[in-house]
């Protein structure tokens, strides 16, 4: 026989058996398709930003079809219309997601925080935060490279007079940036509800939060002497507003010596 014809044929027969050995393995290992959780899968944004905390969407729509959880409304991106989704799937009540947006602890602007070197390196929050904690006198305030402005999916962040800025109508609560932020400077507040936000976190002594900025703040606990509501406490020199007590009053930002506090209705 021809050496090339014969050749041909071991290739073809080789390649055949290959093929039907391929063809067995995919049926006898084949893994069934959960088809629930592909059906719950379409109703989720796909974001995969984990803020249901599942690893993903995927991972969510597993453990929404297997009963490793209830709750239909974890999927703060796809909000309640998700959840109704998800609901009527699994045939079971959709719980209610609360509106919320993201914004940031810090208002040191280059008008109210001065610089301490000028950086040189990466453009980037979190390596520029590990040379002396960055370039502002404030180690505990935005630095503006906008580490939080590239994972954000929606557009939700820009960077104005080296802070970062979100806008509440963008922002669908998926959490990248309070996760990326080196100086964990983000925080969800609700929608829609008037609520005292502290612009700062700053934890130094108030004479020392002075030199770094003009704005920050001092702990003087005058907004927590002022609370009928108990919803501001100063820990750490720091002021924190616990937003299911706010009924957004006011009187701490009015009582607040250097403005560190303002009253927000975010989506308005």
């Amino acid at each position: 026989m021809n050496p090339i014809l014969l050749a041909v044929i071991l290739v073809a027969t080789i390649g055949l058996i290959a093929g039907l050995g391929l063809s067995v393995a995919s049926i006898v290992m084949a893994v069934p398709k959960d088809e629930t959780a592909e059906k719950i899968r379409e109703c989720l944004p796909g974001a995969n930003c984990g803020a249901c905390g599942f690893s993903g969407c995927d991972g969510y729509a597993a453990a929404l079809s297997k009963g490793e959880t209830k709750e239909t409304n974890l999927c703060a991106p796809g909000g309640n219309d998700a959840a109704k989704q998800v609901a009527a799937i699994l045939g079971v009540e959709a719980g209610e997601i609360e509106p919320k947006a993201a914004v940031v602890h810090c208002n040191g602007t280059c008008d109210h925080s001065s610089k301490k070197l000028e950086y040189k390196g990466i453009h980037s929050c979190k390596m520029a935060s590990q040379l002396f904690g960055g370039p502002k006198e404030c180690v505990y305030g935005c630095i503006g490279y906008g580490d939080c402005v590239e994972v954000c999916q929606y557009g939700a962040i820009s960077i104005r007079d080296s802070v970062a800025r979100i806008n509440p109508m963008l922002c669908t609560a998926c959490q990248m940036c309070i996760k990326t932020c080196p100086k964990q400077l983000i925080e969800l507040v609700p929608l829609h509800k008037t609520k005292a936000v502290v612009t700062c976190k700053n934890h130094n002594k108030g004479a020392f939060t002075r030199k770094e900025c003009t704005v920050g703040c001092i702990g003087c606990m005058k907004c927590q002497k002022v609370c009928e509501f108990e919803a501001i406490k100063v820990e750490n020199n720091t002021a924190h507003v616990d937003y299911d007590k706010c009924t957004g009053c006011g009187k701490c930002a009015e009582g607040c010596p250097v403005k560190a506090i303002h009253l927000m209705t975010l989506g308005e």
